[in-house]
């Protein structure tokens, strides 16, 4: 799990002041403000139809559209990151946060989140080598992860009994 780092603000602070900043300010609304406090109040992945069935479960008053576009909204925002994992799309948080990849279990589909000081240092050679003025990335490494390993390992063990 990922140690939060120390941000000048809070999520719902950043968000407001994005609405605000757009080229037609839009208002910041309950079912905005309720989405914004139960995303951020734990660090999990989700995809946009957990957080539909989680707020039903929790009673936040928010439609199935206005929690899709204030996903896009969190994006834009830079509150929220996408995580493409083949047909299904995460959502990750990108704000309070290290920048970090991704290893993921194609067996189980758990995420383990990763930082890494030579990624860091690698990713601004291979952009330049390209000119290219890198200012993130997202990194998705697809495997199979030790618990799911360790099964499969026991089964052909199993398997030669």
């Amino acid at each position: 799990m990922l140690t939060p780092i120390k941000v000048a603000h809070t999520p719902e602070d950043k968000f407001r002041e994005y609405l605000a900043s757009r080229p037609k300010p839009q208002r910041f609304t309950v079912p905005q403000r309720d989405l914004i406090q139960y995303i951020f109040r734990q660090h999990q992945h989700f995809d946009a139809e957990e957080l539909c069935a989680a707020a039903n479960k929790e009673g936040l008053q928010a439609s199935r559209a206005t929690i899709y576009r204030t996903l896009t909204k969190l994006v834009e925002a830079g509150l929220l990151r996408r995580v493409p994992l083949g047909e299904r799309v995460v959502y990750d948080h990108d704000y309070g946060y290290p920048q970090h990849a991704h290893l993921h279990c194609t067996q189980c589909s758990k995420m383990i989140e990763v930082t890494s000081n030579e990624l860091e240092s690698l990713v601004p050679i291979l952009a330049g080598k390209q000119q290219f003025h890198a200012s993130s990335y997202n990194l998705v490494v697809r495997g199979i992860c030790s618990d799911c390993n360790r099964a499969r390992t026991m089964k052909r063990r199993l398997d030669l009994i």
